[in-house]
């Protein structure tokens, strides 16, 4: 199913009246030059594809690796994004991604460490263009070719895997893992069309957990996968990423709980501990779940979503949806990054350790 063809949708470029020039929707190629589009309307133009690339925001630079198929062309990225590369699989597959270089921003920010882009001496560099001229106008001074980015949905996602395949000269490449999304995500929500709305669960995603309780809420990713897979978001109209007390969330009841992948050391167990909260549903039927790390945290937007998706409505809908997911996840990962994870690898991308006493999880341990 990973090698269908589907065009990217995307807005076309003037340039395509140039004699020997070919279109991929939106990108453009003469001879070996690139030109595209960013999200912001910026023309980016490389004279071939990129061989060397900096990645700002913290989801690219797994994503680049996928498009690519090895780590040689990434030379910088985020050090969060780093953080998530060794602790996950790539790190085994990719070892020489270790030496990447992640001193491209000023902190455990955005803000760009200009001499190290210099140093660097990137083809292209990708930043956010959402959140201020402070992290753009240092590249733009710097003369660095840049292309801005923007988050949050299934659309931006598919619109950053044609950016990256464009500057890598890999479209073809780009299309069969845009297919693949799309074609996961029609069948799932065909299947999830057919559940009425009583029997769908209420889930929480937890962005941050501990001092402070945030929730992926209003228009966001989680949002939009938690419906996405037949559940109800209680947070649904707050701000996403606000803050909540224990009250709320012994309010709204939830049936499942999602821990984000960020806090690399949060468990169910924390939650369980908490007696404030024993009374929540979530907690008494121990549906609290660790969100797998893969090639990046699954939580965001990334080229894995689709494992995501199915591993989510298997804990929602565990009666109607039975996917074998650990052969899937095999499957993905040789389409993805041409590398066969071993049976323990899939435990630890799965966080078994971390999941292995809650409800419903059993379904994805190793067929003994």
């Amino acid at each position: 199913m990973y090698l269908n063809k589907q065009k990217f949708m995307g807005k076309t470029i003037v340039l395509s009246a140039l004699i020997g020039i070919s279109l991929f929707a939106g990108f453009a190629f003469a001879a070996d030059s690139v030109v595209f589009g960013d999200q912001y309307g910026r023309e980016v133009k490389l004279d071939k594809p990129a061989q060397r690339i900096v990645t700002v925001p913290i989801p690219a630079a797994s994503m680049v690796m996928a498009l690519d198929g090895t780590d040689q062309h990434l030379v910088g990225m985020n050090p969060s994004a780093k953080r998530a590369l060794l602790e996950g699989i790539l790190g085994k597959f990719f070892p020489s991604s270790a030496n990447i270089n992640s001193d491209i921003v000023m902190g455990e920010g955005f803000a760009p460490n200009v001499e190290t882009l210099l140093t660097l001496a990137p083809d292209i560099v990708f930043q956010w263009g959402d959140r201020g001229d402070d992290i753009v106008k240092p590249i733009e001074a710097a003369k660095l070719n840049l292309a801005l980015l923007k988050y949050g949905t299934q659309e931006d996602l598919e619109t950053w895997i044609g950016m990256f395949g464009a500057a890598l000269g890999k479209t073809k490449r780009a299309d069969k893992i845009l297919d693949w999304h799309r074609s996961e995500r029609a069948q799932l929500e065909k299947a999830v069309a057919a559940i009425p709305q009583d029997k769908r669960p209420k889930i929480v995603y937890l962005y941050r957990y501990g001092d402070s309780i945030q929730i992926g809420g209003q228009n966001s990713y989680f949002d939009y996968f938690i419906k996405m897979v037949g559940g109800v978001n209680p947070a649904e109209n707050s701000p996403s990423e606000s803050q909540i007390n224990e009250e709320q969330l012994l309010t709204w009841d939830p049936d499942i709980i999602l821990l984000n992948g960020f806090q690399s050391a949060l468990a169910p167990d924390d939650v369980y501990a908490n007696a404030n909260l024993a009374g929540i549903k979530a907690i008494k039927n121990r549906h609290v779940y660790k969100m797998p790390l893969g090639g990046y945290r699954w939580d965001p937007p990334n080229q894995e979503s689709p494992l995501m998706w199915k591993w989510l409505a298997m804990l929602a809908h565990p009666d109607t949806f039975n996917w074998d997911l650990r052969s899937d996840i095999v499957e993905a990962y040789r389409f993805l990054y041409n590398q066969e994870p071993t049976q323990e690898d899939i435990d630890g991308i799965l966080r078994l350790p971390m999941n292995a006493t809650a409800a419903n999880y059993s379904k994805f341990t190793q067929s003994k």
